[in-house]
Parts: C-alpha cells; structure tokens; sequence
C-alpha cells in the first residue's frame, strides 16, 4: 500500500510498476470538481509517462459524445481523452450504472424504490440504461491489465438486459420484496428540481446526487463489441445482480458493503448493541447464553415477548408455541421460540433469525470475548433490515419497547452466568406444532451428551 495524492506527485506508486488502474473521481466535492478530475488526470499521466508504465485502464461512463452529455459524463470523457493523450497506452472502459453497494447510483435507485410506494416522476425514468453487476465490472478491469497486448481506445461494458430506470426500479422492488411500485410520470419535474427531491428521500449527500441525476437525461448503452476482445465473460443478468447485492447476510464479494464504503452503502440497517462485562467465565456465559427462551423465558418484560409472540401467532407467524428442542444446548437450524438458531460458534458467538412475520430481516446476536482471564465480556446486537417503508415505521414503534427488554435481557444473561445456574430437569417440551420432543438425562451408551428423538420427522438419534 502507498499512500499518494494526486495534487503532488504519486511517483512512488508508480515505481517498478507495469499497469495502472484509474478509479479516481472528484464527483460531489464541491464546486470546480471537474476542473479537479481533469487536473488529477494529467498528473497521473505524466507520472505514469516518467515511469514508463506499460497501460493504463480507466473506468468511466458510457453516453454518446455527439449527444448533448451532462456535465458529470462529459467530466469522466474529457479524463478519458487526457489520460490517452501521452505515449502510454489506454483502455477506457465505459459503464452506466453499476450494480453493487457502494455505487452512488445503485443506492439512489435501492432507496427511492424502498422508501415510495408512490413516485411522481420525471420523464428520465423512461431513458435507456444498460446496468453491470460490480462483480462484472471487476472482471473487465482484470482482463484489460491482463491481456497480452494491450487494448487502447474506449471499449464499452455493459449487462445482457437494456431497461428503463422505471423498470430497473420495478425489478428492484419485486427482488427486495416490496409491493409494486407506482410510478406517476409528469413532464415538469426538471433533472435539477429531482435531484432536491432525490436528496430528501435518501442519504446520498445533495451534492453527489444532484450531477448524477442531471446524467439520467442521456442514454447509455453499448454500442459496440470491443468487450469480446478483452473477455468472453458470462454477464451478470439484471435480476441477478440485484439479488445478489440484496442478499442478507451479505457473503463475501464485492456487491455488498465494505469498510472503506460510505456510511450510506448497504442499504438501510438499524441496531441495537448493548455491552457487559461478566465476573464468569465464558463457558458459563455461553451456557446462560444457550439458555434462553423456551420456559427459561427472556428475562425481562416477558409480558411484552408474549404479546409479540400473540400477536405474530394471529397473523399466521409460528409465535412462541414451538419453544426449544433442548433446555440447555442450541445446534445450528434449531427453532427457538419465533427465532431459528443461524449461526453457533461455541463460546465465541451466537445469532438468531426472526421467523416471525416482519417488514424485513431480523437478527439477535450474541458475540463472548475472554477479558485476559478476568471475566467475560458479551456484546448483544439486535439487527434489523427494514423492506419498504412499512418496515420502517415498524421499527419506529417497537423501538421504545426495545428499551426495556434488551437491557433485561443482557442483564439477565449475566445474572445467569454469575450465578451458575444449573441445567433444567428433563420435561417434555413442545417441538413445534404437530410434534413434541421427549428429553432424557445422559445415558451410559458411550455416546455422552443427550439422547433425543424427534417423533413425527421420522428422525432418530443422539
């Protein structure tokens, strides 16, 4: 890693060096941005002139140059131009709007499309687009460096499927699982008045917005083949790449969010984090940890779990019915209560997903942490993803709420552990509708642990 900038000389980074690859962007820096993206072009071209580099790949926008461009495509052409203007060869790869967190334009469209069930919109929605999937874009930048000769010129990239933005908006809803959208379109709503509108209803700072909702008047698609010379990649379809950037939990890949990303990537996420510190050890935590719920209950406002789990059970939701399949031990897929046991890594963390019927993704999550031998500390995260703007408001209601039984419930965790609570006896307890499970102490079968057996899933075992 070197660290550079681009108003001095970046002549370390280049040393030795046989590529270079050009991300810089000074869109929504305030006034005289573009002058400032041309000005950081010509310096990264004369260090990479002086050290010889080989090529240089850029990623810029598509849009014609012949069409009347706004001014943030024809900022990221004239780049462009002045990185191709020296001896070193340049391959500009040009793309519209990339699909993954992280990408201005993707968070302006996951958004607005959560936010409104209803949008009053401008006749732009109705513009030609061809979006990539980010993890397609990456794939082009690679072959580009990569490519035994290098391949100088502009050379579009694009996805298999050519929208509207109002389609790609009903795509966008129909994977995230919102309602359908309704879209009102009326011929006065300017650009500029709809980036003011644009900022309102989402996080994307004004002056980001404003230059890239002006761009959404042109149209940008490929319009030629030069990609197959760089790649025979198999593009990401729109669908698929909306998908994939909404997967919750996120797995490793560039769609989703990471730590370099703005605070506004990702999608909306809302927490609760309540921290302890117990005298106990962490095997005595982690087993108050696995305690809970079933008979053993929540540890406070145990009125209000059962009010939620009522009310879940009216809506059709499992509810607290099912309880939990062993009194002191949790194994991955298990149901607690309205919960399912998601991830176990014993005396380390635990988290559970709501199944109980939500606007969105639910998760509670306990993480343990060995204090040099003087305690245990545990981290207890309550994490929702709200879908849609329902999901929202529901947040808004239950939060006051939140401020009695997570706290009791930390609270009553540690009181557990501290005080060595011992195991339940053995009791028949509900497994869920339809089913019970009959539990008994360790047997002298050599197997150790205990024995179970689950009637009506035909599964047997210890």
């Amino acid at each position: 890693m070197v660290v550079g900038d681009l108003d001095g000389d970046v002549s370390e980074a280049m040393d030795g060096m046989d590529a270079a690859v050009y991300l810089v962007h000074s869109i929504g820096e305030g006034a005289g941005w573009a002058e400032r993206e041309l000005r950081h072009a010509t310096s990264f071209r004369s260090a990479a002139e002086r050290h010889s580099i080989e090529r240089i790949v850029y990623l810029g926008g598509l849009g014609e140059d012949e069409s009347a461009l706004s001014e943030h495509l024809r900022s990221r052409h004239r780049v462009g131009a002045e990185l191709a203007a020296g001896p070193v060869a340049v391959t500009e790869l040009r793309a519209a709007v990339v699909i993954g967190s992280g990408s201005a334009s993707f968070e302006m469209l996951r958004y607005l499309t959560e936010v409104l069930p209803v949008m009053v919109t401008p006749k732009w929605v109705r513009t030609p687009c061809q979006p990539i999937a980010v993890g397609d874009v990456l794939h082009y930048l690679t072959a580009a460096v990569e490519h035994p000769v290098p391949i100088a010129g502009v050379v579009g990239i694009g996805g298999p499927d050519v929208v509207s933005y109002a389609q790609m908006m009903s795509m966008y809803a129909e994977e995230a699982g919102l309602s359908r959208r309704v879209l009102v379109p009326v011929p006065v709503l300017t650009p500029r008045l709809s980036s003011h509108w644009v900022g309102l209803v989402t996080p994307v700072p004004a002056s980001l917005a404003r230059p890239l909702v002006e761009s959404l008047v042109n149209a940008v698609v490929v319009t030629d083949d030069r990609a197959a010379e760089l790649s025979a990649v198999r593009r990401t379809p729109l669908r698929d790449a909306i998908r994939e950037a909404l997967a919750v939990p996120a797995p490793p890949g560039p769609s989703h969010a990471l730590p370099t990303d703005p605070a506004w990537s990702g999608g909306t996420e809302v927490t609760d984090v309540r921290v302890r510190t117990s005298t106990a050890t962490p095997a005595a935590v982690w087993a108050a940890v696995c305690r809970i719920g079933g008979e053993r209950g929540w540890h406070a406002g145990e009125w209000l779990w059962r009010l939620r789990g009522w009310a879940d059970d009216v809506i059709g939701g499992p509810g607290l019915r099912r309880g939990r399949v062993d009194p002191e031990r949790v194994e991955e897929g298990d149901a607690l209560d309205f919960w399912r046991v998601e991830a176990v890594e014993p005396l380390r963390r635990l988290r559970l997903h709501a199944e109980m019927r939500l606007p969105g993704e639910a998760w509670l999550e306990w993480e343990l942490d060995e204090q040099d031998g003087e305690g245990t500390r545990i981290t207890q995260t309550a994490r929702f993803r709200p879908r849609g703007l329902l999901g929202r408001v529901y947040w808004a209601a239950v939060r006051p709420f939140h401020h009695v039984v997570f706290p009791g419930l930390l609270a009553g965790i540690v009181r557990d552990a501290e005080q060595g609570i011992p195991p339940e006896p053995a009791r028949p307890a509900t497994a869920g509708a339809g089913r019970r499970a009959w539990w008994a102490p360790p047997t002298p079968s050599g197997t150790g642990g205990w024995s179970r057996v689950r009637t009506g899933r035909g599964l047997h075992g210890r």
